[in-house]
């Protein structure tokens, strides 16, 4: 998970991003690459999902690729044929931890009580998402659950807009925050490539 932690520092968003059109994948990572982000987050929302995450796997461009919304044993094999950088999870259960495990998938799995961020702690995580963060309390919830697990280092994720990315970076213990605004549905639909690069410009200068 270390190396995950590492290779995730220095990128102010990951780009969550919900694929309505398999063949988006590629424009769009080339395009946030562009911005200066070099990671990305597909849901697996859409049936358009798997088909866009092979494609960025296929085209070798260097980008850190991640898909969230895994939820289920199925999408961690999935995941694990097709050779993910990471997995999100949006919470984690003890089943899905175990799937994790044996398919042996970098994971930043789902909290949003204490409880379960000790859970993950117990299954040997050192770094979790806070899901949903605005709607779970914020930054001032965030730092209530980090505070006596020093232990702990966090990817919010949920409501987060350009706004407010700084001051969840400024919280010591987020590496990186989760946002869709970087890619945006409007934008993605116009294939607007040119509106999503400068959307990551601005991110990596937040």
């Amino acid at each position: 998970m270390t190396n995950l932690l590492k290779k995730l520092e220095g990128i102010n968003v990951v780009p969550v991003v919900t694929l309505d059109n398999a063949k988006d994948a590629v424009p769009l990572a080339i395009a946030l690459q562009a911005g200066g982000i070099n990671a990305i987050e597909l849901t697996l929302r859409t049936e358009a999902a798997l088909d866009g995450i092979r494609a960025i796997k296929d085209a070798n461009l260097g980008i850190l690729l991640g898909v969230g919304t895994v939820i289920n044993k199925g999408h961690v094999k999935a995941c694990a044929e097709i050779g993910v950088d990471f997995i999100v999870t949006p919470g984690t259960t003890p089943t899905l931890i175990k799937a994790i495990a044996e398919a042996g998938v970098p994971a930043i799995p789902g909290i949003s009580t204490t409880g379960e961020a000790v859970a993950m702690i117990e299954a040997g995580y050192d770094f979790v998402k806070f899901f949903p963060a605005e709607a779970n309390g914020g930054i001032k919830a965030l730092r209530a659950i980090g505070g006596p697990l020093t232990q702990l280092k966090f990817m919010p994720t949920g409501g987060i807009n350009q706004g407010l990315v700084r001051s969840y970076l400024d919280v010591s213990s987020v590496v990186t925050v989760g946002g869709s605004w970087v890619a945006d549905k409007g934008n993605l639909a116009d294939k607007n490539w040119d509106a999503i690069t400068e959307n990551a410009k601005i991110a990596q200068s937040l």
